[in-house]
């Protein structure tokens, strides 16, 4: 009688360490969305490109070319408000000295630890989500969230030196889907090195559909450069290769990615 017991104990308490699995891999990214979950001003590029060959913008008093240098920063606050912030839209918003502690609460937390349980969440209240606020708090955000100019100095970084091959490429890949799988967030640096066609980072959130016959596999991202709409990457499995989506700031196609915010260091 007792084995019968102890048996179904265990069976229990395996059911429910999978449910607090399962609620905890909820609370990542796997309902991540992008009129929700991204800020809603941008970033924009000190150099201007055309076919892919960059050249100084024309000096400007425009706002909106002021903020710039910030891709890393942004999609590091995107990773961290949806993994360590919650949302209050019925209580009364913050002045800007108080919602500005709360941003550095956040934004100085780790990127790469798991994700906060919601009652032990910074609360934001007034607002229904992250780009709602960011969008009526732009300023406040962009001066607490962080120096793009530090961003630069970052050891992971380097890696645009010396890691070139498709291997690496591969296994870049593979953590990419490993984090898509498990619910979270992937931070990609792209970069083109030695050539300067792109030196940036987006925050890819989900897999995208292909069509029918297509071999490539295609992922959405936030590109803080486009607060208006998702970019996409996507993965050659025959040429082991990354490529980004074309725009006015890239000329599109190849690019290596390397991942960044996934542990220490990187």
């Amino acid at each position: 009688m007792f084995g019968i017991w102890g048996k179904s104990a265990r069976v229990c308490w395996l059911s429910a360490v999978a449910v607090v699995t399962t609620m905890q891999a909820s609370i990542g990214a796997s309902d991540f969305r992008f009129d929700r979950d991204t800020l809603a001003f941008q970033n924009a590029t000190v150099l201007k490109y055309k076919d892919g060959v960059p050249f100084l913008r024309a000096k400007s008093t425009s706002d909106e070319n002021k903020y710039s240098r910030r891709c890393f920063v942004m999609t590091r606050t995107a990773m961290q408000f949806r993994k360590f912030a919650r949302f209050d839209p019925r209580g009364a918003s913050l002045d800007d000295k108080a919602l500005a502690a709360r941003i550095r609460s956040v934004t100085r937390r780790q990127a790469w630890a798991a994700p906060l349980p919601e009652n032990q969440r910074i609360v934001f209240p007034g607002y229904t989500n992250l780009h709602q606020m960011s969008k009526a708090r732009a300023c406040v955000f962009q001066e607490n969230i962080g120096s793009g100019f530090i961003t630069y100095f970052r050891p992971g970084n380097g890696r645009m030196f010396f890691e070139h091959s498709r291997k690496y490429q591969e296994r870049t890949h593979a953590s990419l889907d490993a984090a898509l799988s498990r619910g979270d967030l992937f931070v990609g640096y792209l970069s083109t090195y030695p050539k300067l066609s792109i030196n940036h980072a987006v925050l890819v959130y989900a897999r995208n559909k292909g069509v029918p016959g297509d071999e490539l596999e295609h992922y959405l991202a936030y590109d803080p450069n486009h607060a208006e709409a998702p970019r996409e990457l996507t993965w050659s499995p025959r040429e082991r290769a990354f490529a980004y989506q074309k725009d006015i700031d890239f000329i599109g196609g190849f690019v290596r990615v390397y991942q960044s915010y996934g542990k220490p260091l990187q």
